[in-house]
């Protein structure tokens, strides 16, 4: 909790994960872990519990049926992404590391049911804590909501749905199920907040989904919030306000309805070509992470796909993919982006236990975000790699696509990339498989300062460039931003950060290849004049950030921006050259 003033108004920080401001009544949703009784069988009964377990999987499997065909009239990216949700739940009782680990248990431990699924998510929990994808760790939801479907079945516990809100509410509660986030009707709740959650989780990308403002993430939320105060959720800001002192919910009120105002203003910028006021073409792409987003890509306006990430073909699953399974999909999504190019990186996951399906390929590491990770765990398991460019190669056939490699941070990797791609190129012509003609350019990841030293050098190696700026930013600063103790430290304005990018942007250009940046500063209008001042002209974001940035490129002169941006590489002081960038910012350029 932030402050408290006299008028009872109490402010909560959290993580903002759907923009936008929401205000109504609060509406608490209690729950909780559910009591699990632990004893232990006697050998005798151990048939019997796994019938018992058996048969909760089959009634969860059930319900989980019926809650698809139930959905199955939600219309938009809501009912297509709950659709595919229900299906990787479906998949999680099927066969799954979960249900193989319960049986097990209830076998070599003689573990009563209830206790063994509780275990085995514990287990898989510590595996996915370690992870240092954002996006990955999310998916520890998915596992965990399976599991409590598994106990309520056990212990005959009815589930509590959302039901009976009253016109306009704001959802407050410990944690909310992508389930359960799909189901709310946008017409009826006005947004929601939640104790547990982060940005890259099923519930955020829901969230966004729908339209409805909201902050995870926050701790204090529930410690003092009755049922029926009015509240606040700014989804722009991370924040949560109840029982607002008059002057703060005036203050809201206008934001919300500049806010509402900017909702229809964007949704003209789709069709709009990204071009500055003095002439100047940027190229717009977006970021995409699961094949379902595809459409929202599309609708967003984007150019393309510059940043298309390969670890979804990983996840969830005990074995690893096939060339013929990793091309069936690519193939998919650079069909449906047509004449549009699809940038495609190679595996990109860390030294830690991340992905079942990569099994002793990988293990432990005493630190994930400097070990075996990226293309360096894709030329210690080559066949990884050629199963991947195999894929890519095929999948180019039938439209525009790029290679890009992450984590490169010398000349000898990429050139040892191309030699296994000529390799691949060799087995496919052999057997007559179509491929990519031409062959699709192979570009490098800009993300450690190595990489960024030695840009000149990879310059003559690679094809094009893709700064990375997430990860560049950490670790040059040496900031992990997922750790609460030095997250504030962390700033891609640091002007180290700046100068490797700018580097690396200079070295494309005398090089003549391409450069994009794909980290987060790419859709953050705020950075947008400073990265066309720099010499970038491709910019690759989430695609709900599109419309914003192309509005900035569209207000932008980008002499201007050119200008500023060597006013502010002369700068060595952080806070100044936030000041330069703010004030160019506001002004008329």
């Amino acid at each position: 909790m932030k402050a408290e003033g006299r008028s009872g108004e109490r402010q909560f920080e959290g993580v903002g994960v759907a923009p936008g401001i929401a205000i109504g009544l609060a509406h608490r949703i209690e729950s909780g872990e559910l009591p699990v009784p632990e004893y232990t069988i006697e050998p005798d009964q151990v048939g019997a519990e796994k019938e018992r377990f058996a048969d909760a999987v089959a009634r969860a499997q059930k319900q989980l049926r019926k809650l698809k065909t139930k959905c199955a009239g939600i219309p938009g990216a809501a009912g297509e992404e709950l659709g595919y949700l229900l299906d990787a739940h479906l998949q999680m009782l099927t066969g799954s590391r979960l249900v193989r680990g319960v049986v097990e248990r209830i076998e070599g431990d003689r573990q009563n049911a209830e206790a063994a699924v509780r275990a085995v998510i514990a287990d898989i929990a510590k595996g996915f804590a370690r992870m240092s994808d954002a996006y990955l760790t999310a998916r520890i939801e998915d596992i965990r909501e399976a599991g409590n479907r598994l106990i309520r079945q056990l212990t005959k516990t009815p589930y509590k749905a959302l039901h009976g809100l009253p016109p306009g509410a704001v959802i407050l509660a410990e944690e909310l199920t992508p389930a359960d986030t799909a189901l709310l009707d946008p017409s009826s709740v006005a947004g929601f907040a939640t104790v547990l959650g982060g940005a890259e989780s099923h519930t955020a990308i829901m969230a966004r989904s729908l339209g409805l403002p909201a902050v995870l993430g926050s701790a204090d939320l529930l410690t003092s919030v009755r049922g029926g105060e009015t509240v606040v959720v700014d989804g722009n800001a991370g924040r949560v306000v109840v029982d607002p002192a008059p002057k703060t919910l005036a203050q809201y009120r206008r934001l919300r309805a500049a806010w509402l105002r900017e909702q229809a203003t964007l949704a003209g910028f789709a069709d709009l070509p990204a071009v500055t006021r003095d002439g100047h073409v940027v190229v717009l792409q977006a970021n995409l992470e699961l094949p379902r987003e595809v459409k929202g890509v599309i609708a967003s306006g984007a150019g393309g796909i510059g940043l298309l990430r390969t670890e979804f073909l990983y996840m969830n699953r005990d074995d690893l993919p096939g060339e013929d399974e990793q091309y069936a999909i690519l193939r998919g999504i650079v069909e449906a982006m047509g004449e549009r190019p699809v940038t495609i990186r190679t595996l990109d996951v860390g030294g830690e236990k991340l992905a079942y399906s990569l099994g002793p390929h990988i293990g432990q590491s005493t630190n994930p975000a400097l070990g075996l990770r990226a293309i360096r765990l894709s030329l210690i398991e080559p066949k990884l790699l050629e199963a991947q460019l195999g894929a890519i190669l095929r999948a180019g056939a039938h439209g525009k696509v790029r290679v890009l490699l992450p984590m490169i941070s010398t000349v000898s990797e990429v050139r040892r990339v191309r030699e296994i791609m000529e390799q691949v190129i060799r087995r496919l012509k052999r057997r007559a498989v179509r491929i990519a003609d031409p062959l699709p350019p192979l570009g490098v990841m800009i993300e450690v300062p190595g990489a960024a030293l030695s840009a000149d050098a990879l310059a003559l190696a690679a094809d094009f460039f893709a700064i990375g700026t997430n990860d560049l930013t950490m670790y040059t600063l040496a900031i992990d931003r997922a750790d609460d103790q030095v997250a504030h430290l962390y700033n891609p304005l640091h002007p180290a950060v700046l100068r490797l990018v700018q580097f690396a942007v200079e070295a494309a250009l005398r090089a003549h290849i391409p450069v994009s940046v794909c980290g987060e500063v790419a859709g953050d209008p705020r950075y947008t004049a400073l990265l066309l001042g720099l010499g970038v002209r491709e910019l690759s974001m989430a695609p709900t950030s599109l419309s914003r940035v192309k509005r900035r490129v569209r207000h932008l002169e980008l002499v201007a921006a050119t200008q500023r941006a060597r006013a502010i590489m002369e700068q060595w002081d952080e806070a100044r050259i936030s000041e330069l960038l703010d004030e160019f910012n506001t002004g008329e350029h």
